[in-house]
């Protein structure tokens, strides 16, 4: 089983165990890792060794590939022609943030099937079969939902730390002459004190350790998990 297919199954279920109506409905993409399958909740289910495996394999997933996710044309572009560069920048999945997804409804039903033939799973609610090459298919099936039940994010203005926790964070005093937020470049309040960017609602007073991919907080020294040195972070 290879990372692809492992992100899949994972999230198959993870969405089955708690998210159950996503099993039929759509969901935006920046729902599925800052909510759905953060990194840092399901590494050890994961398998991956580090932040940077997980993020390549989440832009395999969201770029269509195998057909696992319903995706709109554009982003299925973008994303397929960055993984085709010599150098690939798995992040860009953020600009899609707001985009929908959807869990296709024929990897569902062989998943399915494989869990009816050994008796390990239950029975997945399937939706209506989409054309998932068709744009058109996807914005039928987007609007076609019911509303979907409130799930807290952190675009709502408070970031999530498993499943109903939510950690306190330290705020952070921006510079006079203003910064950007480093995940949507959106122009910060100069001069104030912080914990979430205003536009997109991440939380600034963390940063990742770039070999394990851990949060840390602004000011350690060191990665509490694989102790690489943080203090160019």
């Amino acid at each position: 089983m290879d990372d692809i297919e492992r992100i899949y199954r994972h999230l198959v279920r993870t969405v089955r165990a708690n998210f159950a109506p996503f099993l039929t409905q759509p969901f935006e993409v920046g729902e599925l890792y800052q909510t759905i399958l953060p990194y840092r909740l399901h590494r050890r289910e994961l398998g991956f060794e580090t932040n940077q495996d997980y993020e390549m394999a989440m832009l395999e997933l969201l770029s269509g590939a195998r057909g696992y996710l319903i995706v709109d044309d554009k982003m299925r572009d973008v994303l397929s022609a960055e993984q085709s560069a010599k150098n690939p920048d798995p992040t860009i999945v953020r600009d899609f943030a707001s985009s929908h997804v959807a869990l296709a409804p024929e990897p569902l039903r062989r998943l399915e099937i494989e869990g009816r033939a050994s008796g390990s799973q239950a029975t997945i609610p399937m939706s209506p079969p989409v054309q998932t090459r068709a744009s058109g298919s996807f914005a039928a099936l987007t609007a076609s939902q019911p509303p979907r039940p409130s799930i807290p994010t952190p675009a709502a203005g408070h970031p999530i730390d498993g499943l109903g926790g939510r950690r306190t964070a330290r705020p952070i005093t921006i510079a006079p002459t203003g910064e950007n937020c480093p995940f949507c470049r959106g122009h910060l309040p100069a001069g104030r004190q912080v914990s979430f960017c205003p536009h997109c609602g991440q939380d600034l007073t963390v940063v990742h350790c770039p070999a394990c991919g851990s949060e840390l907080e602004r000011g350690w020294k060191f990665c509490v998990t694989c102790g690489r040195s943080a203090v160019d972070l």
